[in-house]
């Protein structure tokens, strides 16, 4: 029996299970296969407080989990077969480690970028491909990139990364964009921001120092075309990782864990939810973390028997 597990090893799940383990509640952390979630697909992260000069989102990763074990955290990896939500204590099964039980959970799994699923594409990230604008746009200062998508998040992240590139190149499979008007008209009226529509891509072309361009399918022609390009940024949406939950917990049409505003709690009390895996709009290290430490907070009022709706006096 545990007081809590955390499911998850990204930012969210890492900082819940430093607070914890600091109020002596020695949690239990689950981590997949991917320990330290997306940002361990990411190089240099210069976005992070307290690193002046950048630091290896492995290396993050890597100094916050020692954190946490210092402080008592147990760890234990796994894949999580099932998760019984419908009484107390809460029981899952992981791979390995067989059926332990809880008296809180925070779960803390993410969110899986969607890919292209082309050759070149998985073996080049970090070397020029990337699905997060605002953490890599960055090193792209003054360089011609793609952004691929048609969706509100496509038009969002090409408008941002203008602020970067000497061009941006938005590529779409079909001549009509799914994003909203609003979206479409302001990406239209950035001078910085060109079209290469109905083209399906096809490759992603590398070289030593990185990616050199997308090979793509023209609708229109029928034939291969090769646009040049110093970086490829997959804007084609996020999948929450919450399908070993069995539908136990409410989401939204997107998918995400619905929280009670301004908590990290869930409609199941002693189950709370932090990080990407609640968060479909800032999708940031940081304030992925900052929901960490809400859900530790929040699962050690409970577990102390602090009704919810007193927590706002204390």
């Amino acid at each position: 029996m545990y007081k809590s597990i955390i499911i998850g090893t990204g930012p969210a799940g890492l900082t819940a299970a430093i607070y914890m383990a600091r109020a002596n509640l020695n949690p239990l952390v689950i981590e997949g296969p991917q320990p330290g979630g997306q940002l361990t697909t990411t190089t240099e992260v210069e976005n992070f407080p307290g690193f002046p000069d950048g630091i290896l989102g492995s290396e993050l990763m890597d100094n916050m989990r020692k954190q946490a074990q210092r402080f008592g955290a147990e760890f234990r990896t796994g894949w999580i077969t099932s998760v019984d939500l419908s009484q107390k204590p809460f029981t899952l099964k992981v791979e390995g480690h067989g059926e332990l039980k809880a008296e809180s959970i925070i779960v803390s799994t993410g969110a899986s970028a969607r890919y292209l699923g082309i050759p070149g594409e998985q073996e080049n990230i970090g070397r020029g491909v990337s699905t997060c604008a605002t953490c890599d746009g960055f090193f792209f200062r003054g360089k011609k990139i793609i952004v691929v998508g048609g969706g509100d998040s496509a038009m969002e992240e090409a408008h941002f990364l203008t602020r970067f590139a000497s061009e941006v190149v938005l590529v779409h499979r079909r001549e009509e964009l799914r994003a909203s008007k609003i979206m479409q008209d302001r990406a239209r009226s950035n001078p910085k921001i060109t079209w290469s529509l109905n083209r399906a891509p096809l490759e992603v072309l590398a070289g030593e120092r990185g990616v050199t361009g997308l090979k793509v399918w023209n609708n229109e022609t029928g034939q291969e075309e090769i646009i040049e390009t110093d970086g490829i940024f997959i804007a084609i949406g996020h999948t929450p990782n919450t399908g070993f939950l069995a539908g136990q917990l409410p989401t939204d049409e997107q998918g995400y864990l619905l929280v009670h505003p301004g908590t990290t709690e869930t409609d199941i009390p002693g189950v709370f939810a932090c990080g990407d895996v609640q968060d479909h709009r800032y999708r940031q290290a940081i304030s992925a973390a900052g929901t960490g430490c809400m859900a530790a907070l929040d699962a050690e009022r409970y577990l102390e028997g602090i009704p919810a709706e007193e927590v706002l006096t204390l």
